[in-house]
């Protein structure tokens, strides 16, 4: 089992950047895919990254791909997720997530999430 702990949202203007980072327990985080994703007021979760668990291979949603970037530190059990050129519609809150096998559909772990601001 796994426990996930996001940090780093916040209020950014329009073209700004943010560093989410989720942090997790256990000694076991090099097990997991790791993802983030994120939740709209009025809308359904969205996948937004995942990264292997050698970091070796990421994978982006369409709306972000350029944008953002995912990276994990498996010394330090933590995942991070770079957001550059933030527009209002990045507006969400964010959500870390873990899996054994495929973190983009019905990951088994998730964090309380984060909430990130893009005013325009």
């Amino acid at each position: 089992q796994v426990q996930l702990v996001e940090s780093g949202g916040g209020l950014v203007q329009a073209g700004g950047s943010l560093r989410l980072s989720c942090a997790a327990s256990g000694r076991t985080f090099g097990r997991y895919v790791m993802g983030w994703f994120r939740q709209a007021p009025g809308k359904e979760r969205e996948f937004v990254a995942a990264i292997s668990r050698s970091g070796f291979n990421t994978n982006y949603g369409d709306s972000v791909k350029g944008r953002f970037t995912i990276s994990r530190n498996n010394a330090k059990n933590s995942v991070y997720l770079q957001m550059n050129s933030l527009k209002p519609e990045d507006t969400a809150v964010y959500y870390c997530a873990a899996d054994e096998t495929n973190v983009v559909s019905s990951p088994d772990y998730w964090g309380q999430g984060t909430q990130v601001t893009v005013s325009s």
